[in-house]
């Protein structure tokens, strides 16, 4: 199970503060991504009894493909079980695509985050919802089955209609993966800015929580599962990389920024930097161990095993044996996690 962090982006969205540079890669860089891959090949072959790999970014689909394939090649081959890279629309054409699909890429998770131009504008997107319909058109005729496509709720800004108008739209491209994020004002980003100036104010939690409840009923109409907080998927697909870190399976992640999960115990993150990142090490104790798989375990829907919650007081799942979180208190579920732990 690798990730391989892409730090590059052609623009910086509005309410972004991941680390990320205005550049565009090269083969300078895949040489350092691949040194790293090889200097890291014990710890890359413990994580692979999940058998896949992840680009993402910043914005990967800057990378040329020529370099992708060599990152494969260097983190073990191209024929993994579940292979995504990210992609903005904007970046998808018809021989990029064809391209994608020929390394052996099988999975794409596209950002549309609307489909309303003038919120793709406020958010500083460089596509409008016209090339995001294409773009998606261009995946499926590329030969793409699994295709993710994420949105964001929860902006000042953004009502009930203009969110439904763009679940409707995506539903009507029948996507087989769909990811949901709540905006957050982070300190560093643009965003932060404009509320530190008091030119922006967050939406209310309530209307947050009524455009959740919007998302959740709108999916789970059209037979998607909700198998996670912020995702949904049609039955046999849900996003086997993101799934394995909610139960903590290890991974190795590459790159500047990129984190790992070395065994059960150990993480990894390396320095947010293109010029020779360096890693951390950080170590954990069992009680943290304990505390992380409670945290990820209740944010799906099925939950942990009784055993790390004695007395927890929440309904058993579907699962023998384990506790979840009731679907229509996800979104108060951060509260409920803290109070467990």
């Amino acid at each position: 199970m690798v990730y391989v962090h892409m730090p590059f982006c052609r623009s910086f969205c509005t309410y972004c503060d991941f680390y990320s540079v205005r550049a565009c890669p090269d083969e300078a860089f895949a040489d350092e991504i691949c040194a790293e891959a090889g200097s890291r090949k014990d710890e890359i072959a413990a994580s692979a009894a999940v058998d896949t790999l992840y680009f993402g970014g910043g914005t990967p689909s800057v990378l040329p493909l020529s370099c992708m394939a060599r990152i494969a090649d260097a983190c073990g081959g191209r024929s993994w079980s579940e292979w995504t890279v990210e992609a903005n629309p904007d970046d998808i054409t018809a021989e990029y695509a064809r391209g994608l699909r020929g390394i052996g890429v099988d999975r794409v998770s596209m950002g549309v985050q609307s489909l309303d131009d003038g919120m793709l504008r406020w958010m500083n997107r460089r596509h409008d919802a016209a090339a995001a319909g294409r773009a998606f058109m261009t995946l499926r005729d590329a030969g793409f089955e699994n295709i993710s496509v994420d949105v964001i709720f929860g902006i000042n800004g953004m009502d009930a209609r203009m969110l439904r108008d763009t679940l409707s739209g995506i539903l009507q491209w029948h996507p087989e993966h769909i990811s949901a994020y709540q905006l957050s004002v982070e300190e560093g980003s643009a965003l932060g800015r404009l509320a530190g100036e008091g030119r922006y104010e967050e939406l209310a939690d309530g209307e947050c929580s009524a455009q959740y409840s919007l998302i959740s009923g709108m999916l789970c109409d059209a037979g998607y599962e909700h198998y996670e907080i912020s995702n949904w998927a049609v039955p046999g697909k849900r996003a086997v990389h993101n799934s394995a870190y909610w139960t903590r399976a290890p991974y190795a992640g590459l790159g500047p920024g990129a984190h790992s999960l070395v065994g059960e115990g150990v993480r990894r993150h390396n320095s947010e930097s293109l010029s020779g990142w360096t890693a951390e090490m950080e170590f954990l104790t069992a009680e943290e161990i304990r505390e992380e798989r409670i945290m990820l375990g209740l944010r799906t829907a099925d939950g942990v095993p009784a055993s790390l919650l004695p007395d927890s007081g929440l309904p058993p799942s579907a699962i023998p044996g384990n506790v979840r979180i009731p679907e229509d208190r996800w979104f108060v579920s951060d509260s409920i996690i803290s109070s467990l732990i």
